[in-house]
């Protein structure tokens, strides 16, 4: 296996479970339910499946394979790397440090600022 393509598609696996995962829709995949996600043929995906759980990122149980502790945190990172410029707040809107997040009363507070702002 060429190690760059290895990268690539862990990086795309680990992305998809995690997903997936935190979405609700699956903790655990078969070969070809990934592969249907991902767009590749199954048996094309299968040994990277496979090189990934001797490598600590799946594990594989009667369900499918499923990501480990390191391979849920390596797919969030690039999870979140990829997605950057989609998951940022937008023009106008609050990041996580924002003091709307104290409270309900504070997070109303906040968007009546916001459309103050927008509207003047």
């Amino acid at each position: 296996m060429d190690e760059l393509e290895v990268i690539r598609v862990r990086d795309e696996v680990l992305q998809a479970m995690f997903w997936m995962r935190a979405e609700g829709l699956a903790d655990a995949c078969t070969p070809v339910a990934l592969a249907t996600f991902l767009a590749v043929p199954a048996p094309t995906l299968e040994p990277y499946l496979e090189r990934f759980r001797e490598d600590g990122l799946l594990v594989l149980d009667d369900r499918g394979y499923a990501l480990t502790d390191t391979g849920a945190d390596l797919g969030k990172r690039t999870f979140a790397e990829e997605f950057a410029d989609l998951t940022k707040p937008g023009h106008g809107e609050c990041d996580d440090d924002c003091w709307c997040h104290d409270s309900p009363e504070a997070a109303a507070d906040c968007l009546a600022e916001h459309r103050v702002k927008l509207h003047n």
